[in-house]
């Protein structure tokens, strides 16, 4: 199953000979993006009905989010980033003194960032095994990663929702390194985002936005612009006070970053001729695979062995782990360095001869 690619290779920009295993932190970039290129530039110069087009591709692109992530396509909105749309959802709340948020002390820092940085709340960090025994009424928010950027980890998202909803919290997921590669039930969450330019095969500049609006009905951002009120049929009345947009696009305080929009549509239309649970089977015969290599070889990984525990990475901790990936990109094997691990990612486009290759490299890198 996993001995050729599921994704054509020729279909992306890799390196002659490259074996490219850092989709968790770069992908290579879809050929066909040219013609999401030309399409915006086309768009772009006729006009107000170029404005039309781009309006239609906004809509389409939410459509085919909301397929994906299983919700409403109202429900799904943008932001330039996921800081940017957890940032807005963390201005937005009614603090009070003693409230609290819990995330994993390991979770990554746009998640996490934009609390550390507010007079209120509390910031609780705790492993998510023992994530209950910090929670209580006080609670706000639980924050989490779909799968964690730092070691792969995929925590029990279910078995936190409970959590969050013994106490009244929200829950926020990210989903940036999970969605293009595995199914996605948003409604899990209360809110959830996703960077466009891992898994999702897009660029940077964009990501998405999901608000449940049956969990929250009531949301508000503090802060709009010209996008992301109601628009009204005449020239605005300031004094007279205006609405948000009713959807998920209240998220979107000026246009939406088009450009990235219509490269990010071109990834989905291409990621949606393969079944996402048959991604989610590749990338999980390739990550089994690799984590089973490394148990031989004697090299520990910090990723859980369970697949239904881990994500599409895989990761293992070395005080020389930049030396280690600056070797194997010597072999032409693309890896990751960062945090102080060295982090092997898996897509469509990667196969066991990807394997083969980071064995190869990497054993005599180890030491």
């Amino acid at each position: 199953m996993t001995a050729t690619p599921l994704f054509p290779r020729a279909a992306f920009e890799i390196p002659e000979g490259a074996a490219h295993v850092c989709a968790g932190g770069e992908p290579p970039f879809l050929l066909r993006h040219a013609e999401a290129f030309a399409a915006y530039a086309r768009d772009k110069g006729l006009g107000a009905p170029g404005r039309t087009a781009q309006e239609a591709e906004v809509l389409r692109v939410r459509r085919l989010l909301a397929g994906r992530w299983g919700c409403e396509i109202d429900d799904i909105g943008f932001v330039s980033s996921v800081a940017e749309g957890v940032s807005m959802l963390a201005e937005s709340l009614d603090w009070q003194p003693g409230d609290n948020v819990v995330f994993e002390p390991n979770e990554y820092p746009s998640v996490v960032a934009p609390f550390l940085f507010h007079p209120v709340p509390e910031v609780r960090l705790v492993s998510i095994e023992r994530m209950a025994e910090q929670v209580d009424g006080r609670t706000r928010l639980i924050g989490v990663s779909a799968a964690s950027y730092l070691n792969g980890a995929c925590p029990d998202l279910v078995a936190l929702r409970a959590l969050a909803d013994s106490v009244g919290a929200m829950l926020v997921v990210d989903f940036t390194q999970a969605s293009g590669w595995m199914p996605i039930r948003a409604e899990i969450a209360d809110f959830a985002f996703a960077a466009s330019y891992k898994w999702h095969l897009g660029t940077t500049g964009i990501a998405t936005a999901y608000w449940n609006r049956a969990r929250q009905p009531g949301w508000a951002p503090r802060t709009a612009g010209w996008h992301s009120i109601a628009p009204g049929t005449g020239r605005l009345d300031y004094t007279s006070g205006f609405g948000l947009l009713p959807d998920a696009m209240r998220f979107c305080r000026g246009n939406p970053a088009h450009l990235p929009l219509y490269v990010l549509g071109s990834a989905l239309d291409f990621l949606g001729q393969w079944d996402t649970a048959a991604v989610e089977r590749h990338v999980h015969g390739l990550t089994t695979a690799l984590l089973a290599r490394l148990t031989e070889a004697g090299i520990p990984s910090t990723t859980p062995p369970d697949p239904r525990r881990h994500g599409a990475s895989v990761c293992m901790e070395s005080p020389r782990a930049a030396s280690i990936v600056t070797a194997l990109g010597e072999k032409n094997v693309l890896a990751w360095n960062g945090r102080g691990r060295i982090r092997f990612s898996f897509h469509g486009y990667n196969a066991m001869d990807d394997v083969d290759r980071i064995m190869d490299a990497l054993i005599p890198a180890w030491g």
